[in-house]
């Protein structure tokens, strides 16, 4: 699994807090990051790489994390959560096959962060009676 990260700069000191916890826990990362771009270049960016391999998980940050939700949204495939807590992250892939998360810097503080991020990336989809509402999803874009 390749985690696919990036920041605007609204989120980059978040991003890279992110970025070192989880390289501390031996994650593979990508950071996409252009603090010259809005927010919807770098959220493109990361949803792109994601959709090239099938284990990839994304996270973005930014101020709020609302923007790049919706960005991430438009593309088809892409199933994602804007998150502020750890339990969200962690059913958003158990229960949504969710492949990438967004975080906004001005609601979430580094250490909810690195627990948001490690539920994220440590959970697992659960499929079952979730593949319904996961196929639902998938046709809608």
């Amino acid at each position: 699994m390749t985690i696919i990260i990036g920041a605007d700069a609204h989120g980059v000191e978040l991003k890279e807090v992110i970025r070192q916890h989880l390289t501390s826990l031996g994650k593979e990362i990508i950071d996409l990051t252009d603090t010259s771009k809005d927010f919807v270049d770098n959220t493109l960016a990361i949803v792109a790489k994601v959709n090239q391999k099938e284990d990839n998980l994304g996270i973005m940050v930014d101020a709020y994390g609302v923007g790049p939700f919706m960005v991430a949204t438009k593309v088809k495939g892409m199933i994602a959560a804007e998150v502020s807590d750890e339990r969200s992250a962690y059913m958003t892939r158990a229960h949504n096959n969710a492949r990438m998360i967004t975080l906004g810097s001005e609601i979430v503080g580094p250490g909810v962060a690195k627990h948001i991020v490690e539920g994220f990336v440590d959970g697992t989809y659960d499929a079952g009676r979730h593949q319904i509402r996961v196929d639902m999803l998938n046709k809608m874009c």
